[in-house]
């Protein structure tokens, strides 16, 4: 039993969603005033569900291509630990009371949810190995959420998790692009190309990631500069802001200047911080 919760974990990739509900719970701290315990917990689990049955059914999906990249090779579905069948039992089990979380909370989150979870699996995913505007596609389920937790929250949509949505967004392309630089080699023996541009690891591809990393600073700027004088955040979270989206970018101008792989894992590790901290900021200056 301990081998199988193991490989269910693998399936869902659980350390990962630990980072995407704590955007989802960020995005709900921005709009509340006050700590609902029950809503807290609804969200939070449903966020946990929804992302591990995303990650299952893409699992699911690429398994014939995951066998072929070591970074991969080892997980349940391609070494037979766990069939085909009980991926999706597991996926579709954790997408249905996931769901429900969120529609528990007002219809506008759980149609979110449904539009995240498709989108992923069943839009990026299949477009992974066809073309490098795969990683433009999945940046928009992975923006969705703070928003989905700005949303929970509210019940409505608006500008303000329109924000949120996009500085996630943003976000999204130097750090994959900084994944996929590492693991570009790897990508190969599936036929995925997920760098910006067909030559791999080249100037070219480092320069659109100065660019998106660059992209984020504006991007970071929006929950402050919102109009009709009535920002989410104060100046505190303007400039943690922009700090962070200078020490985002300083490793990414290194990326370009030596095409090195150090250069990209330090982007990489960059990203992981950057994003909570900003986000984090943002709901700290809001208190």
């Amino acid at each position: 039993m301990p081998d199988r919760l193991k490989d269910i974990a693998e399936l869902f990739k659980i350390r990962l969603g630990f980072f995407v509900v704590l955007s989802a719970v960020l995005g709900w701290f921005m709009a509340v005033d006050t700590m609902d315990l029950t809503t807290f917990l609804r969200l939070a689990l449903g966020g946990y569900l929804l992302t591990g049955a995303s990650n299952g059914l893409n699992q699911i999906i690429e398994t014939r291509v995951d066998g072929l990249m070591t970074r991969t090779a080892n997980r349940p579905l391609p070494t037979g630990r766990m069939t085909a069948q009980q991926a999706w039992i597991y996926s579709l089990l954790a997408a249905v009371i996931g769901l429900a979380c969120l529609f528990s909370l007002n219809p506008l989150s759980g149609w979110l949810g449904v539009a995240a979870i498709v989108s992923y699996a069943f839009i990026y995913t299949p477009l992974k190995g066809r073309t490098s505007l795969s990683v433009f596609v999945g940046a928009f389920p992975g923006a969705l959420p703070p928003m989905i937790g700005y949303v929970a929250a509210t019940g409505d949509f608006g500008i303000e998790p329109g924000s949120l949505f996009a500085v996630q967004f943003m976000w999204q392309f130097p750090h994959f692009w900084a994944i996929a630089w590492l693991a570009h080699d790897d990508y190969l023996k599936a036929g995925y190309q997920l760098l910006p541009f067909t030559g791999g690891r080249t100037k070219r591809s480092a320069w659109q990631i100065v660019v998106y990393s660059l992209f984020c600073i504006p991007a970071s700027l929006l929950p402050w500069a919102l109009p009709n004088g009535n920002p989410m955040v104060g100046n505190t979270a303007l400039v943690v802001a922009l700090l962070c989206g200078v020490m985002f970018l300083i490793p990414a101008v290194q990326l370009y200047r030596t095409l090195e792989m150090k250069a990209a894992r330090r982007l990489m590790f960059a990203s992981f911080i950057y994003l909570p901290v900003v986000q984090l900021a943002y709901v700290l200056d809001k208190l």
